[in-house]
């Protein structure tokens, strides 16, 4: 389940639980809005955001591209170097990379990250 399923589902849950059946016509118009922005969420596919970031796509080909170099592992400051970026946008770019499964955290102090099966199968081709 999505994070976004997720939130649905929580939120369908305590409006199961209120009860608006109760609540007058005066109170409904003033939330109109509301219902109709929540209508249109759900009704949103996930696949309306892209795959990957700008800096995701960057930080994911220079990995694929050097995991023989590093062994597999990778700094965030690293990657910055090797495309010119700052190890802070490097390490946005991971931590989403990471939530994906596209590649892993294996180590702290210092993050270090390895490519995932499914960050090296991934690939850009449109």
């Amino acid at each position: 389940m999505t994070k976004k399923e997720c939130f649905i589902k929580f939120v369908e849950t305590l409006m199961d639980e209120s009860s608006f059946g109760n609540w007058d016509e005066e109170v409904l118009k003033e939330w109109s809005d509301a219902f109709d922005f929540w209508n249109g969420l759900k009704m949103t596919e996930d696949s309306d955001k892209p795959a990957f970031t700008e800096n995701g796509k960057l930080v994911l080909k220079y990995i694929q591209e050097n995991k023989d170099t590093y062994n597999n592992l990778f700094k965030a400051k690293e990657i910055g170097e090797g495309l010119n970026i700052s190890s802070r946008t490097a390490s946005g770019a991971m931590r989403k990379l990471v939530t994906d499964g596209y590649i892993e955290k294996v180590g702290t102090n210092p993050t270090v990250y390895s490519l995932t099966q499914k960050g090296a199968e991934a690939s850009f081709e449109e």
